[in-house]
C-alpha cells in the first residue's frame, strides 16, 4: 500500500513539474490588455544598416494569456540582401473576423515581443545560404492549402503554417519546439517530418508518432508532445518545450 502511494505521489509530481514550468515561464497573470502588450524588438535580429547580407530566421513565443502556458506562436522573418526591411511570414487567425487570409507577409519588426512574451530565436541564417533559402521559403508560403481557416487545436493555425514552410525548405534543417499546438496538423494521415529526415503518421494532428534522424522519436497525444532527440541530445515535454541542446 505504502509502495503504491509513493507510486502516485511520484507521478503527480511528474505531472505538476511540466505544469509549473511552463506556468512560471508564459506568466499569464502579466498578460494585462493586447493593445497595450509590449511589442518592441528583442533585440535578436541585426539591424539591416548594419547587416547588408540576407538574413532568415525563425523564432518563437509563448502564446499570449492563458494559452501560453500550453503553446507557442512561431514566424518566421527574412531580409534579402541589400534589403533595408525584414519581410516577416506569419499566421494571425483574427484577420479572418477583418475578411483577410490569415496568413500574413509583411514588412515588420523581425523579433517583435509576441504580446509581451520574448521570442526564443530557433534558427539564423546568413549570407549565401540565407539567400538561397529565401524564395523557397516564398514559394512553401504561397502554397499553404488553410489560408482561409484557423483552429487553435489541433489545428490548422499559426504553428500548421510554419511547419508546411519547413518541411517544404528541408535546408533550413530544424523543428518546432514541442509545444507548438498545431505543428502535427498534416491535413492527411501521413507524411514527411519537419526535417524532412523521417516520416510522420498524425491523426489530425490530435494523434501520432514522428520518428527521423533529426526529429527523434516523438509522441504526440492530445496535441501534447513527448519525446527524445538522439541526434542532438535532448528531451521533448509537453507544456515545457525542448530541453537539452539547442536543435539546429
Amino acid at each position: 500500500m505504502k509502495k503504491r502511494l509513493y507510486l502516485r505521489r511520484v507521478l503527480w509530481l511528474a505531472a505538476l513539474l511540466p505544469l509549473s514550468a511552463a506556468v512560471i515561464d508564459a506568466k499569464p497573470w502579466s498578460g494585462g490588455d493586447w493593445r497595450t502588450a509590449d511589442r518592441s524588438s528583442a533585440g535578436l535580429s541585426p539591424l539591416p544598416a548594419g547587416e547588408t547580407g540576407a538574413v532568415v530566421q525563425g523564432f518563437a513565443a509563448r502564446a499570449y494569456d492563458w494559452r501560453g502556458v500550453f503553446a507557442v506562436h512561431s514566424w518566421i522573418a527574412v531580409k534579402e540582401k541589400g534589403a533595408s526591411a525584414y519581410k516577416v511570414y506569419q499566421l494571425v487567425g483574427w484577420r479572418l473576423r477583418r475578411g483577410l487570409s490569415a496568413v500574413s507577409i509583411e514588412e515588420d519588426v523581425p523579433d517583435r515581443h509576441w504580446y509581451g512574451k520574448k521570442p526564443r530565436l530557433l534558427f539564423d541564417l546568413r549570407g549565401e545560404r540565407a539567400a538561397r533559402v529565401i524564395p523557397r521559403i516564398a514559394e512553401a508560403a504561397a502554397s499553404y492549402p488553410w489560408p482561409d481557416k484557423y483552429r487553435a487545436w489541433p489545428g490548422p493555425n499559426s504553428n500548421t503554417f510554419i511547419s508546411h514552410i519547413l518541411r517544404r525548405v528541408p535546408e533550413i534543417g530544424v523543428e518546432l519546439p514541442p509545444n507548438a499546438i498545431g505543428r502535427d496538423w498534416l491535413g492527411g494521415v501521413a507524411g514527411v517530418s519537419e526535417t524532412r529526415t523521417g516520416a510522420q503518421v498524425s491523426l489530425f494532428g490530435a494523434a501520432g508518432v514522428t520518428v527521423g534522424a533529426k526529429d527523434g522519436i516523438e509522441i504526440n497525444l492530445l496535441g501534447l508532445t513527448f519525446g527524445v532527440d538522439l541526434l542532438r541530445p535532448a528531451l521533448k515535454l509537453p507544456l515545457v518545450g525542448r530541453v537539452g541542446l539547442r536543435d539546429k
